[in-house]
């Protein structure tokens, strides 16, 4: 399932963020990939043990996980250490899947938060690809875009500005997409249903169901 959840991070957030992000070191993005995924890989990340680049981490996972609709559609049961990236002028990431496990955990869910305004570069769309074709994604800064680990994705060249983003990984407690995406749309219909009418007898058995189901379906 591929979900758009605009404003994970506010204005305040975004612009101390931005003034971090240029005093970072970079490093070769190739370092965090698998030894096919090098080949194809492009970019640069910031350094794993740069205080600076923790704090930014730290301060994009907490707002990740306090987002309602990221919990929503990936139950999420941890995540791994989130990467920070740049893209400058003529870099990119060839098609590739992530790896079944990131940082020793299973990895469900990939995502990108992106963190530059959309119209302060050209290209870096990340592209998930599918049977049914590819789909460019290119959100506001702030704006985060979860889709399955399992999927093959890129990141088209930027060929103006740059480009920057935290990328991460979630183990769910729901292994299986549709699972979870079953219980998106039934979520979803819970509240607009108590939205709409209040505490009823159909929205408390529909609260029955959704608790239950996750109950069955739960990894934990």
């Amino acid at each position: 399932m591929l979900i758009h959840i605009a404003n994970v991070l506010d204005g305040a957030a975004l612009a101390h963020h931005a003034a971090t992000l240029a005093t970072l070191a970079w490093e070769d993005g190739r370092a965090s990939a698998g030894w096919a995924a090098e080949l194809v890989k492009a970019n640069e990340q910031a350094g794993a043990g740069d205080n600076a680049a923790l704090a930014i981490k730290r301060s994009v996972s907490e707002a990740i996980l306090g987002n309602d609709v990221f919990q929503l559609a990936v139950r999420p049961k941890a995540l791994s250490p989130l990467l920070i990236s740049r893209f400058l002028p003529g870099m990119s990431y060839g098609s590739h899947v992530d790896d079944a496990l990131m940082s020793g955990m299973r990895s469900d869910v990939s995502f990108t938060l992106f963190l530059s305004d959309p119209a302060s570069y050209d290209g870096g769309e990340l592209v998930i690809e599918s049977a049914a074709g590819e789909e460019d994604v290119k959100l506001a800064a702030g704006s985060l875009v979860t889709y399955p680990s399992g999927a093959l994705h890129h990141v088209a060249p930027v060929t103006r500005g740059v480009r920057y983003g935290a990328v991460g990984w979630a183990r769910s407690f729901i292994r299986d997409a549709s699972l979870r995406e079953l219980l998106f749309d039934l979520e979803t219909a819970r509240r607009s249903l108590f939205a709409r009418d209040g505490k009823s007898r159909e929205f408390d058995l529909m609260s029955k169901c959704s608790a239950n189901l996750f109950r069955a379906w739960a990894d934990d």
